[in-house]
């Protein structure tokens, strides 16, 4: 009998339950064994996997990593796909190996490089990519010279901070006074500069924002897999426009996204965005994790994720351009099962084999 392959995802986006359909729906039929922790009870990445623990808070990178050495350890966890902590964690790579754990996370320098939009952008340009006009705020002053720069050339401004993922802080600077306008329909991300301004001044807070021009589409999300001797096994566009999505390997997306994981050391899976300015395709940003709507290429005939933990086993799955790309299509939303609220279960003598440990509940409860 083959023994399945565990694997650990720390926390992590909820629709990486996809990510798990994914790995158990493998073309080798190979049984997995997926541990899932998170400091959200609600996840339902919980739920979706086999084994299921809360993350532990409060810790500092160390901490973390020293949590997370002792799971990959008690587990026997053959593969470790972390976004929680990754710089901290890929920087000890070797002791992870040593206890025969993989890591799907690239090395630590290229995981802090890109979690600064700003360092990263002055780092890609310099590699003759094209990047938008950017400008690092940390001031009301700074901020306005921003914004008028931008105006002054045509653009409308947005900003983001420095330093996030998933558009979590995005807003696009308007001239419109507020009003009932912006108080009808859905919450939008238009913000009135005057607002912004007064916050700031109120604030004993410090900021730290990318501000560029307001970038046209198509939104362009190229996944890549490449392999830690750094070549990319795949590298697929995933276009959105409006509601409308589909797939590319049209040079113009595809040759930048090889070229920044191949000079960048963006091992294993990672998602590489571009948008378009002045008619031309410009980084938007680099995650350096799998992306959420990785699944999505399953339109096109590949599992990413599989493709990612044979690689992380020895067996290159060699190149992945996708025979077909598929028709468009749209994204919606659907239902997912919840944790359900057990009594702790006693540890298991083999935690390993994939059974709850003290504090934890089997996921399919």
């Amino acid at each position: 009998m083959v023994s399945p392959v565990r694997i650990w995802l720390n926390r992590t986006y909820a629709e990486n339950v996809f990510f798990i359909d994914q790995l158990r729906d493998n073309p080798e039929q190979r049984p997995v064994a997926i541990h899932a922790t998170h400091g959200d009870p609600d996840s339902p990445v919980l739920a979706a996997a086999d084994t299921a623990a809360p993350e532990p808070e409060g810790l500092s990178p160390a901490g973390y990593v020293e949590f997370a050495l002792d799971q990959c350890a008690r587990r026997a966890v053959d593969v470790f796909v972390p976004v929680l902590h990754q710089a901290a964690i890929a920087a000890h790579r070797a002791e992870f190996a040593a206890l025969g754990t993989t890591l799907i996370a690239p090395p630590a320098e290229a995981a802090a490089l890109f979690q600064d939009k700003a360092t990263a952008y002055e780092t890609v340009a310099a590699a003759g990519i094209p990047v938008p006009p950017w400008w690092r705020v940390r001031t009301e002053d700074e901020l306005l010279a921003a914004v008028e720069a931008i105006e002054a050339d045509g653009g409308k401004a947005c900003f983001k901070p420095a330093a996030g993922a998933g558009g979590v802080g995005f807003r696009i600077v308007t001239r419109a006074p507020f009003s009932l306008l912006h108080l009808g329909g859905f919450p939008s991300p238009y913000v009135p500069l005057d607002l912004i301004v007064e916050a700031l001044r109120r604030s004993d807070r410090s900021v730290d924002w990318l501000v560029m021009p307001r970038l046209d589409e198509p939104e362009v999300s190229v996944d890549c897999l490449t392999g830690p001797d750094g070549v990319v096994r795949m590298a697929v566009g995933r276009t959105k426009n409006g509601r409308r999505r589909g797939f590319t390997l049209r040079p113009s997306w595809i040759e930048p996204a090889q070229l920044i994981a191949h000079t960048f050391g963006l091992h294993w899976l990672t998602n590489i965005q571009f948008r378009v300015y002045d008619g031309r395709p410009v980084l938007m940003d680099v995650n350096t994790r799998p992306a959420g709507g990785l699944h999505q290429l399953s339109q096109c005939g590949l599992n990413a994720p599989w493709a990612a933990v044979s690689l992380a086993l020895g067996n290159d799955p060699g190149d992945l351009t996708p025979a077909f790309l598929g028709e468009d299509y749209s994204v919606i939303a659907g239902p997912r099962a919840l944790r359900p609220v057990v009594l702790p279960v006693q540890r298991s003598e083999e935690p390993g084999i994939g059974l709850p440990a003290a504090g934890e509940v089997p996921a399919t409860l």
